[in-house]
């Protein structure tokens, strides 16, 4: 029986939970999906619910409860919450383990590295930058066992056998579409635990298509996997794998069962199906130990004490991950209602926001085919809630809408908005400032937005001196992350300018920092020695892009001879306009380097260092000012993406740049890769791969053509960023401003190419129920 004090303590914390939340805090075994709204404290009610669940089981380090996040930043934010409960309750804290889902996955491998063929001595977990070398090594391999297929994908839709033509399809199928092609096969089929011979056999049961597309992935596959294998290495998803293989032996499966006697999974809209069947595996009552000859549980049993938590409006990463809010959804609607709940009320937003984003997701939900949204509304909280500062009062009106004429007098706007915000809350606050946060769609509009507000004559007043506010661009962290991998490239064009791959290399730099238009590099590197020093009979470069870039790759070449090799790196960096910040890091790298080749510092040398450095990816990068400013501190104005913004909250968000052609965004290859379909519908061959393996794994009949594939493509894409804008609608509490000007870039890569720009279709519709 609880101690007095205990039961006390266990009613308090039980009262202090709203209604759907009291559903985790009432769990007494068995399954429970939890559909919880944005704002609604789900790690609130996952951490009562964890510690009443230790208290009532009278768990202990043999007998413990798993509770499972996505990213070590939330691990370590639920487990201060549940020891916070369990220090008050008395309660042992070996009682509980958070963990990440790999992380549990190694966990499980590596105890039994006999079985699941994962030694931790022997086996190096790949990252990001080896697997993407891994891949293009791939395709080199497979181009070089299939070259029917390859001819397949080179002859394209339509072919006359022009030389330049073909040198640059080449160029097209090697650097861009097969690696993308096979970075989302692997991903795909791994994750939902096919191996390349399944992708084979789904190929024969599809329709035909000219390229013969999953037998194309399943090659793809297998070379990636021979070269893991050969090297060592292993990737996240066979952490996953070796996992499973383990918990196949009736002892360790016993034994880890036996050792877990719950899972609680957080964020449970991005579980892919290799992930859920671990997590099914591991909460499922324990059978007989084969030694023991124990009793067969009786069939009141419950068979899985797995408790799902998450929001399937939330699923933001199912075009470019594995996850697919689909399962989470069948699993909620699988369970008899008892066994779901849905935390509706939710107190992080004015009531004004709320009704935006409830009136949003009805009408997307009526305008597509396939509702991309769970039917379930954000409810406000009743005036008794018992958590402090619930539904606060708007801010002005609450919402806002504006459409100025273009997207620099947005800026304009916006930066008018926040100082008039500041200006009033210093009136009549005597506390901490406002949070406030800019969500961009993509770090191009985040750059833009902050050169802006930092020229006081573009914007027409100081706005750091004005509103006393710091401006933290998060992108601008991410951008001195790639300093190295910049610098690297750049190094390996001016040390062997005929390579077509290191020129490619180097114009894709110069593109993304804007330095040169965006264009087709392929034409320019299917020949580098005529794009860089052409002769008299050479055609001459036809377009102001094109003669841009050849300038900039001449003027990189002769720095080789200008400058002495450790002095490059700063010039690059010169090169590129990078910030202070930027400059600083790429001044600590020529550092790093020079004492690393201080016996040798040829060229050579210094770009075998920058490619130990990319390799390792320990680099730090430098901030100008506060490396670590948190993305939601009072006194700044933070400019992150929409897909970083997932789980914060401030109490202004801004919302500018709404237009349909991103939100939610219009069918559109690479002019480059429209020889790969008819030219009046070009297909994207990885989204046609990941639709027709998805169509399998979801258990559909038919796997659809490469045309009906493109267009599901299509259409989970616009689903998903319909959800990204409700993510970042509901991150606002006191005041939501958004914004779609009249004129908008064609392409954020120049922002000063305006055309009219068609607002994104929610901002229009909210228009009208504003009004």
């Amino acid at each position: 029986m609880p101690i007095p004090d205990r039961t006390l303590h266990l009613q308090l914390l039980r009262d202090s939970l709203r209604p759907g939340q009291r559903r985790l805090a009432d769990w007494r075994g068995g399954p429970l999906a939890v559909s919880a709204v944005p704002g609604s404290g789900k790690s609130t009610g996952m951490a009562a619910g964890a510690a009443i669940a230790i208290a009532h089981f009278q768990l202990h380090g043999r007998k413990q409860l798993v509770l499972v996040t996505f990213t070590r930043s939330a691990a370590a934010h639920i487990k201060a919450k549940v020891r916070h409960h369990l220090k008050a309750l008395k309660l042992p804290y070996n009682s509980f383990i958070v963990q990440t889902l790999h992380g549990l996955a190694l966990n499980i491998a590596t105890h039994t590295p006999e079985i699941s063929g994962i030694d931790l001595e022997t086996t190096t977990l790949v990252s990001p930058n080896q697997s993407n070398r891994l891949i293009r090594t791939a395709v080199e391999a497979w181009i070089h066992e299939a070259p029917d297929l390859y001819q397949r994908l080179l002859a394209g839709h339509s072919f006359d056998g022009e030389a330049t033509e073909r040198l640059r399809r080449q160029s097209v199928l090697r650097t861009e579409v097969l690696p993308a092609l096979a970075y989302t096969a692997i991903h795909e089929a791994k994750s939902s635990g096919l191996q390349p011979e399944n992708l084979r056999h789904i190929g024969q049961n599809a329709p035909a298509n000219p390229y013969q597309l999953l037998d194309v992935a399943a090659g793809l596959y297998g070379q990636y996997q021979t070269l893991l294998n050969q090297r060592g290495l292993i990737d996240y998803d066979d952490m996953i794998l070796a996992a499973l293989r383990a918990l196949e032996d009736p002892d360790v499966c016993h034994r880890w069962q036996t050792q877990f006697f719950a899972v609680f999974e957080d964020e449970a809209q991005d579980s892919s199906p290799l992930q859920t069947q671990l997590l099914e595996k591991l909460a499922a009552a324990p059978a007989p130990a084969p030694s023991h000859g124990d009793a067969t549980p009786s069939p009141d049993t419950p068979t899985k004490n797995l408790v799902r938590v998450g929001d399937p409006n939330q699923a933001i990463n199912s075009t470019f991950t594995p996850a697919d809010p689909v399962f989470f959804n069948q699993f909620c609607d699988a369970n008899r209602p008892d066994r779901l709940a849905t935390i509706a009320q939710a107190g992080r937003s004015t009531e004004a926001i709320m009704a935006a984003a409830n009136h949003m997701l009805q009408w997307v939900n009526q305008r597509l085919a396939e509702p991309p949204f769970r039917d379930q509304a954000i409810l406000p909280v009743p005036p008794n809630d018992p958590q402090p500062n619930a539904n606060p009062a708007p801010l002005g009106q609450g919402v806002e809408l504006l459409k100025p004429y273009d997207v620099t007098q947005s800026v304009q706007r916006l930066g008018q908005r926040v100082k008039t915000l500041i200006n009033d809350w210093k009136q009549l606050k005597d506390e901490a400032l406002p949070t406030l946060a800019v969500l961009v769609r993509e770090n191009r509009q985040g750059r833009f937005l902050r050169e802006i507000l930092e020229d006081p004559q573009r914007l027409g007043f100081d706005f750091i001196k004005d509103t006393g506010l710091k401006i933290y661009d998060v992108g601008s962290r991410d951008r001195n992350n790639q300093v190295p991998l910049e610098m690297l490239r750049l190094m390996q064009f001016i040390e062997r300018p005929h390579s077509p791959d290191y020129l490619k290399g180097a114009l894709r730099v110069l593109v993304d920092r804007q330095r040169i238009p965006t264009q087709d590099l392929n034409p320019l590197t299917t020949n580098p020695e005529q794009f860089l020093y052409p002769g008299p009979l050479d055609p001459p470069l036809k377009t102001e892009p094109a003669i841009s870039a050849r300038r900039y790759c001449t003027s990189l070449l002769r720095a080789r001879f200008d400058l002495p090799p450790y002095h490059l790196l700063p010039f690059l960096g010169t090169t590129l306009n990078y910030n202070q910040s930027e400059l600083a890091t790429a001044d600590k790298l020529a550092a790093r380097i020079a004492q690393q080749t201080s016996e040798d510092s040829s060229l050579s040398t210094m770009i075998g260092a920058l490619q130990e450095i990319v390799s390792a990816e320990r680099f730090d990068a430098i901030e100008a000012e506060d490396a670590e400013a948190q993305y939601t501190r009072p006194g700044q104005l933070t400019i992150i993406t929409m897909h970083k913004a997932k789980g914060l909250d401030w109490d202004a968000v801004f919302l500018p740049f709404l237009h349909a052609k991103l939100i939610p965004g219009q069918p559109w290859v690479p002019p480059q890769t429209e020889f790969l379909g008819p030219a009046a519908n070009p297909v994207s061959l990885p989204d046609v791969v990941r639709a027709q393996i998805r169509a399998h794994v979801h258990g559909r009949t038919t796997i659809p053509n490469m045309a009906a594939a493109g267009q599901r493509a299509t259409q989970l894409k616009q689903a998903e960023e319909y959800r990204l804008l409700y993510v970042a609608m509901t991150r606002a509490k006191r005041l939501l401003w958004m914004s779609a000007a009249q004129q908008s870039p064609f392409a954020w890569s120049n922002p000063d190419n305006l055309h009219a720009g068609e607002p994104c279709p929610v901002f229009s519709e909210l228009e009208r129920f504003i009004e």
